[in-house]
């Protein structure tokens, strides 16, 4: 069906999303405040994720590796969830927080697709999901941050799109590329000096997990492809068929060929 670009169901002003229907019935969700003295925090942190259009659509990529100050939290941690059919979402900060608020913005399309019987417009999508950024800006302050990236494949206009985020809640669409978390300055570096709008499918995923790889060896919060432990970077691709999950099995010999590539 047509999207709407000005969503109902997810007024970016305020309306009434799921969220406005579990608070009139007393039912919203408890979110941390920024009262008191939170300096002292230590909350596992997600690291880098990138993404990069192709010619067909978009691909996205994270790492696995949540660090807690200078320990690693977590090995194994997803940080790339598809949204809905043609969208898919990264995170990168505060871990906790960032997979509270992909749950929450996967049931607000959800909710509005069901009251709607349309997908909200990949638009709409984006500045619902800087709203979101922008009212944990109490958080922020206190060092809590949660900073997304989102794309997915417009239906109406048939191309990939790519929207990178500030802490403020600020929405950018990017043109190539985009990346956030940790090592997001040595991968975009990378793709800076390799990136072409005209990709294949297989060298845009060869191109974006060098440049993870190459992130990794600069970064230490960004884990690389780890053949050894079998763990690999989470892999998602949307086109106009939908998105799409890499199984380890697809990723292994795209990580192997990137890791001899980078060094």
């Amino acid at each position: 069906m047509i999207d709407r670009l000005m969503p109902r169901g997810l007024d970016v002003d305020g309306g009434p999303g799921f969220i406005q229907l579990l608070q009139s019935l007393h039912l919203e969700p408890t979110w941390p405040t920024a009262d008191g003295d939170m300096s002292m925090i230590e909350a596992p942190e997600s690291t880098t994720v990138l993404a990069a259009r192709y010619k067909d659509g978009v691909v996205m990529i994270g790492d696995r590796q949540a660090t807690e100050g200078y320990s690693v939290a977590h090995r194994r941690m997803q940080k790339v969830f598809p949204t809905d059919r043609f969208s898919v979402v990264a995170i990168s900060g505060t871990a906790g927080l960032a997979v509270e608020m992909v749950r929450l913005f996967q049931t607000e399309l959800e909710h509005y697709e069901k009251l709607e019987g349309s997908r909200l417009s990949l638009d709409g999508k984006a500045t619902y999901l800087a709203r979101m950024v922008r009212q944990q800006l109490p958080l922020a302050f206190q060092g809590l941050v949660v900073v997304p990236l989102f794309a997915g494949f417009d239906e109406i206009h048939q191309t990939g799109r790519l929207f990178t985020f500030d802490v403020v809640g600020g929405r950018y669409e990017e043109n190539d590329f985009g990346a956030t978390g940790s090592g997001s300055r040595e991968a975009r570096s990378y793709l800076r000096n390799r990136y072409s709008p005209d990709l294949e499918e297989a060298e845009a995923l060869q191109l974006t997990m060098e440049a993870l790889v190459a992130a990794s060896e600069q970064d230490v919060a960004t884990a690389g492809p780890d053949p050894r432990r079998a763990i690999f970077p989470t892999v998602v691709t949307v086109t106009a068929a939908g998105h799409d999950e890499f199984d380890d099995a697809r990723i292994e010999p795209i990580a192997s060929a990137a890791l001899e590539a980078v060094r």
